[in-house]
C-alpha cells in the first residue's frame, strides 16, 4: 500500500453524500492508499483497526472461510460502500475474509478516528448507520439468491455487480477464481463461460472476463441486484453506482 494524492473523496458515493463540513473533517482523519487486487484486508478473527472506503473503480469483497478452507463470497463494496467496523465500536474481530477483488484507491481511516468523527458529527453517523442497513439487506438478498436462483442467473448478476461497481466492462479475473467466487469447480465454471461466450455476452482475456452485452447480460441474470438497488435508492438515494449499459464503450482499464 502506498500513500498517494490525486483521488479525491467524492469518488465514494458514500463520502460525495457527506456534507462538506463532514467531509472536510473526514479528509484529515483518513488517508488515500492505492491496494493491488487480491490484498486481504482481513482474515477472520483479526482485529479490525481500519476502515476503507473503495473509491472510483475499487472493489473489494467478503469472503466466508469455510472448513476446507474454500471461501465462497457474501457480499461486493465498491464505490457505494465501506469495508471495516463502520458502526461497531472499538476493536472487534473480523467474521469474514475482506479482500481486495479489483485494485485501486481506497480511503483507509483507523478505527478509533472514524469512531472520534462519529461521536463528533452526527451526519457520519447516520450516514453509516443507513449504510449498515444497506449492506445487511445486501446480504440478505445474497443468502435468497444462492437458495432459489440457478447458477447462469447468479453468475450473470454476479458480473453486471462487478462492472456496476468498477463502471468497466473488464472484470479482472481468471475462471479459476470466478468459480471459487461462486462456489463451484474451476471446470464448471469454464463450461458457464463458455455458454456465455457463445452467446455473446462476454470475451475472455488473459486474467480478466470482458462483459460485451451487459443489457443481455442483464437479462439473463436474476432480479436480485434490482431488488439491492432500489433499497439503497430508499435509504441512501443516489449513493449506488449507476447501470453500465451496452450503448456505452466498453472500458478495459486495469
Amino acid at each position: 500500500m502506498h500513500d498517494v494524492v490525486s483521488p479525491t473523496l467524492e469518488k465514494n458515493g458514500l463520502l460525495a453524500a457527506l456534507h462538506p463540513h463532514d467531509r472536510e473533517i473526514f479528509a484529515r482523519a483518513a488517508r488515500i492508499v492505492r491496494i493491488a487486487g487480491g490484498s486481504v484486508l482481513y482474515e477472520p478473527g483479526d482485529q479490525v483497526t481500519a476502515a476503507f472506503f473503495p473509491l472510483g473503480e475499487a472493489v473489494a469483497s467478503f469472503m466466508v472461510v469455510l472448513e476446507d478452507g474454500s471461501s465462497v463470497e457474501t457480499a461486493m463494496v465498491g464505490r457505494e460502500g465501506a469495508i471495516g467496523g463502520i458502526v461497531s465500536t472499538g476493536h472487534l474481530a473480523s467474521y469474514s475474509r475482506a479482500c481486495v477483488m479489483h485494485g485501486g484507491y481506497f480511503a483507509r481511516i483507523d478505527s478509533n478516528a472514524l469512531e472520534d468523527l462519529k461521536n463528533r458529527a452526527p451526519g457520519i453517523r447516520d450516514l453509516l448507520s443507513r449504510y449498515a442497513d444497506c449492506l445487511l439487506a445486501q446480504i440478505f438478498q445474497s443468502v435468497a439468491c444462492n437458495a432459489v436462483h440457478g447458477l447462469d442467473q447468479r453468475a450473470a448478476k454476479w458480473l453486471i455487480v462487478a462492472v456496476d461497481r468498477t463502471g468497466s466492462n473488464r472484470v479482472a479475473m481468471t475462471q479459476e477464481h470466478f468459480g471459487a467466487l461462486l462456489g463451484i469447480a474451476r471446470s464448471y465454471a469454464s463450461r458457464l463461460i463458455q455458454r456465455f461466450k457463445r452467446d455473446g455476452l462476454l470475451e475472455t482475456r488473459r486474467g480478466a472476463l470482458i462483459v460485451t452485452d451487459p443489457d443481455g447480460l442483464r437479462h439473463r441474470a436474476c432480479g436480485c441486484e434490482q431488488l439491492v438497488r432500489n433499497h439503497f435508492e430508499q435509504v441512501l438515494r443516489g449513493v449506488y453506482p449507476p447501470p453500465v449499459t451496452s450503448d456505452e464503450p466498453p472500458s478495459f482499464n486495469a
